[in-house]
């Protein structure tokens, strides 16, 4: 069984038992319970019922593992023939969710 759930504006497909990292939860204490009521989609064994636009009664519920911060993302523009070149990086705050418990 697994459902599409809109976290912080982006869609993940979440199972029980799985790990997720998401954009970074200010509000959220490292070891607190998290729940995201917004599912869009719940299959169980093949039987999809598509939300109308989220599932009524359909709820994740996640523990927050630890914040996290990402590769560093290198980022390189450059224009030929004209000696233009730039460099610039940054790392993604992260984080890392333990889904508990899928209820549909």
């Amino acid at each position: 069984m697994y459902v599409v759930v809109e976290i912080l504006g982006q869609q993940f497909k979440a199972e029980a038992g799985k790990k997720l990292f998401v954009n970074r939860m200010q509000e959220a204490e490292e070891g607190s319970t998290v729940e995201f009521e917004k599912v869009l989609l719940v299959d169980k064994d093949g039987a999809v019922e598509v939300g109308t636009p989220t599932v009524d009664g359909a709820k994740v519920v996640c523990e927050v593992l630890r914040h996290v911060r990402g590769k560093k993302v290198l980022v390189f523009h450059k224009k030929r023939r004209k000696g233009y070149k730039k460099l610039n990086g940054h790392r993604q705050n992260f984080t890392q969710l333990l889904i508990k418990e899928v209820v549909a």
